[in-house]
């Protein structure tokens, strides 16, 4: 297995592997995947639609349980969990970007953020409203701190559900196409915030997306194609090739 360097990685899949159906209709989607991850590094996970990135993605974060291999996740062993530890797992260390976004219907954009401070971590509420609107100020949302879900464009939506995963300041961050709804300044500007995350506050940002313009701003690329992890240059598979940050 290949690492950057002789730091313990943060997250670590050790031949991962996972399918969906039965018989004739059962489909791999991960093949035996080894993946090594660290703090303070954004990494950025490319391939085509249906190639496994949003699998591996669920499985290494512990929304989907693999068929087979190990998830050590700060020195745990997150399929050994039970699930009302993993959750609390979650709860503590994770912060989750999904496409869907997954906001709550009757909250405002503010009252999103300030749940996770509260709820999260025994926050006063002077305390996450304060954390809520610095964050919602960061993202270009101060203005609309009072609107509901509804009341929001796909872009906005987008950037509260990504303030929602970044308040709490997570060890291990994990983002689903977080620029997928945005033109690329606001992209840009989400991007900025993810590498925040990973080299100002050790945070391990693993991103999955098309989007090439992302290259730029990450530490390091995995590549995946077809259930595996491939070097770019060769066809042979590794583990993934890496990409100096600039």
């Amino acid at each position: 297995m290949i690492s950057d360097s002789l730091v313990m990685p943060i997250l670590q899949g050790i031949h991962l592997s996972r399918s969906f159906g039965q018989g004739e209709t059962k489909t791999t989607v991960l093949y035996d995947v080894s993946i090594e991850l660290f703090a303070g590094q954004i990494t950025l996970l490319m391939g085509p639609s249906g190639s496994g990135k949003s699998t591996l993605l669920a499985v290494l974060s512990g929304l989907l349980r693999p068929d087979s291999g190990t998830v050590m996740a700060l020195g745990h062993d997150l399929w050994a969990l039970s699930d009302l530890e993993r959750e609390r797992f979650r709860l503590r260390h994770c912060g989750f970007i999904f496409q869907g976004y997954n906001l709550f219907n009757a909250l405002t954009a503010r009252q999103q953020l300030e749940m996770v401070v509260r709820w999260g971590e025994g926050a006063s509420a002077r305390e996450a409203r304060r954390r809520a609107e610095e964050m919602l100020d960061l993202l270009g949302l101060a203005k609309k701190a009072h609107l509901r879900p509804s009341e929001l464009s796909g872009g906005e939506k987008q950037r509260v559900a990504i303030g929602r995963a970044l308040i709490k300041e997570p060890n291990l961050c994990f983002a689903d196409e977080p620029t997928s709804a945005l033109d690329w300044k606001a992209g840009q500007q989400v991007i900025e915030l993810l590498r925040s995350a990973a080299h100002d506050r050790g945070a391990m940002v693993l991103v999955v997306a098309h989007d090439a313009r992302i290259i730029e701003h990450v530490d390091r690329v995995i590549h995946m194609e077809d259930g595996r992890l491939w070097q770019q240059e060769e066809s042979e598979p590794v583990l993934h090739t890496i990409k100096q940050a600039r």
